[in-house]
């Protein structure tokens, strides 16, 4: 699968592995419940790890393990909460992430440009044929109000 990745098109290297599955080898990303309970075997045992938070969750129950992972997956279970553009603000602004930020979940190629003022650097869409439409979206406002994250 592809993802847009710091503005481009690229080969997708992490893999979502749910609460109830079995840990595999690779990149691998987890929900924020099952870093909380296998924090200390996911370090010991993952080059690389992420963690997917949703909006009930709380970026706060995270801060103090940020520079132990790598991705940091936002995701949108429907396009209609705003709380995920939240949750970016505060890992870039108040927790200084340098890691990627991803977008993943319902989320609509029209809100990539909004999400990457608040420090999403990566955007996983449900259908890869609306990739070029998300890549040109990031360009199209050339001028702003607010001052972006970065």
């Amino acid at each position: 699968m592809q993802i847009i990745k710091d503005r481009q098109i690229v080969d997708d290297s992490w893999s979502y592995v749910a609460d109830d599955a079995q840990l595999r080898a690779g990149n691998i990303s987890v929900s924020l419940a099952r870093w909380n309970k296998d924090k200390q075997q996911l370090l010991k045992s993952h080059e690389k790890v992420g963690v997917r938070i949703g909006p009930a969750d709380s970026v706060a129950d995270l801060a103090a393990d940020l520079t132990g992972i790598q991705l940091i997956e936002l995701d949108f279970p429907v396009f209609a909460d705003g709380r995920i553009f939240s949750h970016a603000w505060l890992l870039r602004g108040r927790y200084n992430y340098q890691g990627e930020i991803r977008a993943t979940g319902h989320f609509m190629p029209d809100q990539v440009f909004y999400l990457s003022r608040v420090g999403v650097n990566a955007f996983s869409l449900e259908k890869t044929e609306d990739l070029p439409a998300a890549l040109s979206a990031l360009n199209d406002f050339t001028v702003t109000y607010q001052k972006s994250i970065h």
